[in-house]
């Protein structure tokens, strides 16, 4: 039997798709690298602990909004394989969100937890950070497909906390900052949009022409 070269030059959609999947699976990894990376060098400023905490928190959030921004591109685009990597985004929200939180009880209060519950008291954006992630277990618990089949409906309501997720920890984002808030608002006017193109226009539209054409006859 002779070797075919078909498959190499002419790959199936499932092989282009598992390439593309393991390329993003990389790219949603770098941050983390590249932060031990910036650790074993040195290189994270005076305050290494606090830009540890904060880089963390960053990519939770910015993956948490591209997880959010995955259903209005495969409308805009049709490109339907987007929701078959909206998983794996959204555990990598989720992996982010407890590097945060554990930096912050390790690194920044040494697990004082005396401490940690008077930072709570004084500063109320943790325990905003705090509810978020503990919104976000369930979520990442049942993210497989078996317990899709599982739940249901019941699925899909579950899984619609991740817009209040992602509320309040833009919330937590902007209470925390006090100075430059260009970031936060840059993530509060991103989240809004990704809100407002899933109301449903269309359907409210028609409806308003319904009732308009009732009302003139």
């Amino acid at each position: 039997m002779f070797f075919s070269t078909r498959n190499l030059f002419h790959p199936s959609f499932e092989r282009i798709l598992y390439l593309v999947k393991a390329s993003l699976f990389i790219l949603c990894l770098l941050p983390l690298i590249l932060l031990i990376v910036q650790t074993i060098d040195n290189r994270l400023g005076a305050n290494p602990v606090q830009a540890v905490v904060h880089s963390t928190g960053d990519w939770a959030l910015r993956l948490l909004l591209v997880t959010l921004a995955v259903t209005p591109l495969r409308k805009l685009t049709g490109w339907t394989w987007l929701v078959r990597m909206r998983r794996m985004f959204g555990l990598y929200a989720f992996f982010y969100a407890v590097l945060h939180f554990s930096a912050y009880l390790w690194l920044d209060q040494y697990f004082d937890w005396s401490a940690i519950i008077e930072d709570i008291a004084k500063r109320p954006y943790i325990t905003v950070g705090f509810i978020a992630l503990l919104a976000l277990v369930p979520l990442a618990l049942t993210s497989t497909k078996g317990w899709m089949r599982r739940l249901g409906v019941r699925w899909k309501r579950l899984h619609r906390l991740i817009y209040a997720i992602a509320i309040l920890a833009i919330l937590h984002y902007l209470w925390m900052v006090k100075a430059d808030l260009l970031e936060p608002a840059i993530y509060a006017v991103t989240l809004s949009l990704l809100l407002l193109v899933r109301l449903p226009f269309k359907r409210l539209l028609e409806r308003f022409r319904e009732q308009l054409t009732a009302y003139q006859a």
